[in-house]
């Protein structure tokens, strides 16, 4: 599971999952939406704190957030599930899609990078007010690769 920008190219085994409150004029065809994930109607009119607490509390605070996994694998139909909203990396815009990736990591034990930016630790995600930026705690997954020696 991943997020990106509704205007990242994806490749074709990634499935465009929306989260915003609308679409794209013009968007192709082929994408699935998620309503449950949208912000509220404050979304455009409140500050960077209030939003993450209003978002966490209202928005995800009612879900389960493996019914949420569940649900976005279900429509994503094999792919990789990437949450889509309109705001690009690499400016001075935060998005709502990096609070949804950081409660289901958290809450899944599991990251939930940025497209393109799959390395970067999940407390750095790139559209994340960088004032609400945290260390998140995900368990180290042990290797467990089969070892074979020849004698």
């Amino acid at each position: 599971m991943k997020t990106a920008s509704w205007f990242t190219p994806l490749p074709e085994d990634h499935m465009r999952i929306g989260i915003s409150r609308g679409t794209p004029r013009r968007m192709a065809a082929g994408y699935r939406l998620y309503k449950a994930l949208a912000p509220g109607p404050w979304f455009n009119s409140v500050g960077a704190e209030e939003y993450y607490d209003r978002y966490r509390t209202e928005i995800l605070g009612p879900l389960d957030p493996r019914k949420v996994r569940d649900d976005l694998q279900r429509l994503s139909l094999g792919k990789v599930p990437v949450m889509l909203c309109y705001e690009r990396p690499g400016g001075a815009d935060w998005c709502h899609r990096a609070m949804a990736a950081e409660w289901l990591a958290e809450a899944l034990g599991t990251p939930v990078p940025e497209f393109g930016y799959e390395t970067v630790p999940q407390g750095e995600h790139p559209l994340m007010p960088p004032q609400l930026r945290r260390e998140i705690a995900l368990p180290d997954i042990p290797d467990v690769t089969l070892s074979i020696s020849v004698e």
